[in-house]
């Protein structure tokens, strides 16, 4: 059984930036209907999620390299099986 993308965010954010928080959540439901809401397979859901991600890595960054790192580690998904991603990086002190 293949990994759940949600899982694979997960993962993937938690071995790049060890967070202290990391909330992921599959908002693909609200979308159904609207463009990207169904992936290439005809299987519906987890296209569309919402990330918060606290870590000491992002202190100093902007917001948009924080951005940029976070897209870079998840570059495999962005690339087909996510249609759009909602994205809150913080480090810890912006709490």
């Amino acid at each position: 059984m293949p990994m759940r993308v949600t899982d694979s965010i997960q993962e993937k954010l938690t071995a790049a930036f060890a967070p202290a928080v990391l909330v992921v959540q599959d908002e693909s439901a609200n979308h159904a209907g609207h463009a990207g809401a169904t992936r290439e397979d005809g299987s519906q859901g987890e296209t569309h999620f919402s990330v918060r991600i606290v870590a000491e890595s992002f202190a100093g960054l902007s917001r948009v390299e924080r951005q940029r790192r976070v897209y870079a580690v998840l570059a495999e998904e962005m690339a087909g099986k996510i249609h759009a991603l909602s994205l809150t990086a913080l480090s810890p002190s912006e709490l």
